[in-house]
């Protein structure tokens, strides 16, 4: 028998960037008067480039705020949390990259494009 979807995912996933969804667990949403803030913690994905060597997890870097599109007035932070491993056949630290902003700015790929089309350039000050 087919599971249930959840409908808060599916009602989430159309307001966020659909990759979050393939590499990023939502923690915490906080809801405030004029902005939304979304917590997300990576999935315990080791970097490809790094699976046949010894990894030990050393949890997450510090988070980075990221602005996506607005939802019903209210500013979108996404706060994203990457993991990190110590690679003991390199003795250093390692993560993933994920590209999931636009170069030089703090904003989503989508949400930039966005406002480029709007101002004919990306805006370099976040609210």
């Amino acid at each position: 028998m087919k599971a249930k979807p959840d409908p808060y995912k599916t009602l989430l996933q159309a307001f966020l960037p659909e990759e979050i969804f393939d590499y990023f667990e939502i923690v915490r949403i906080d809801s405030h008067n004029d902005s939304f803030d979304v917590h997300l913690d990576e999935l315990n994905l080791i970097p490809k480039e790094y699976e046949k060597d010894i990894l030990i997890s050393k949890g997450f870097h510090d988070s980075v705020c990221i602005q996506d599109f607005p939802i019903r007035k209210k500013a979108v932070y996404l706060h994203v949390r990457r993991r990190k491993w110590y690679d003991k056949t390199a003795n250093k630290i390692v993560s993933n990259s994920w590209d999931l902003t636009t170069k030089g700015t703090r904003y989503t790929k989508d949400f930039a494009t966005f406002l480029k089309g709007i101002f004919g350039q990306v805006p370099n000050k976040q609210s």
